[in-house]
């Protein structure tokens, strides 16, 4: 799958969740049903098949892919029917802005600021984009505006590796306000905050 997709898949998935208790339906199920509408929505269409095995890969790693038999298509039936629930619940709002298109286009302004040598010597770019695609962990994506989760991991980025934007002390604004002007630093933080959060989830994972 594209990024986009995926990341469509993870909203779709985690604002069900903000609507329906979590025990209240099977969340893998609701996982592979995210995974089909998702590609619907952004125009990559998946086979039903295809997610089946891959998840049914995931919960037996040495299994063979699963044959066409009564248990493949009431598995199939169950996507269909989950993903018109998914739908009903979301009330068919199930497209999404997602901060990757501004991240691009903040990735090659820094670029062009910064002389090349900070540029090549700090993987700055695959770090932002990394900590973005991590951000789907959780509900980022619901609960901040696209630009600001795309500064936000910009600026942890370029925190991380001790890369500094010229000129920015004598400037009259930070520079990620150019981006977004009604970006604040407390949201930069928020953002941050619930990112490293998420991280910090996935360690408990047993």
């Amino acid at each position: 799958m594209r990024s986009i997709p995926i990341a469509t898949a993870c909203a779709i998935y985690h604002k069900f969740f903000c609507e329906i208790d979590l025990d209240a339906y099977d969340p893998y199920l609701v996982a592979m049903s995210s995974l089909y509408l998702a590609g619907k929505v952004e125009e990559q269409r998946l086979r039903t098949r295809d997610i089946i095995n891959v998840s049914n890969r995931y919960f037996h790693p040495d299994s063979e892919p699963l044959e066409l038999d009564s248990r493949f298509w009431e598995l199939r039936d169950s996507i269909v029917q989950c993903e018109l629930l998914v739908l009903r619940v979301l009330r068919f709002q199930v497209s999404f802005q997602h901060p990757h298109k501004y991240l691009l286009h903040y990735l090659l302004s820094v670029k062009n600021w910064l002389n090349r040598y900070s540029w090549q010597r700090s993987p700055v770019s695959i770090t932002a984009w990394a900590l973005l695609r991590d951000s789907y962990h959780g509900g980022l994506c619901l609960r901040f505006q696209a630009q600001h989760i795309a500064v936000a991991v910009l600026h942890l980025a370029l925190q991380a590796y001790g890369v500094e934007v010229p000129a920015e002390a004598e400037a009259e604004k930070p520079w990620w306000q150019v981006f977004s002007e009604d970006l604040t630093k407390p949201i930069i933080d928020n953002i941050v905050s619930d990112l490293i959060q998420i991280y910090t989830m996935d360690t408990e994972i047993p």
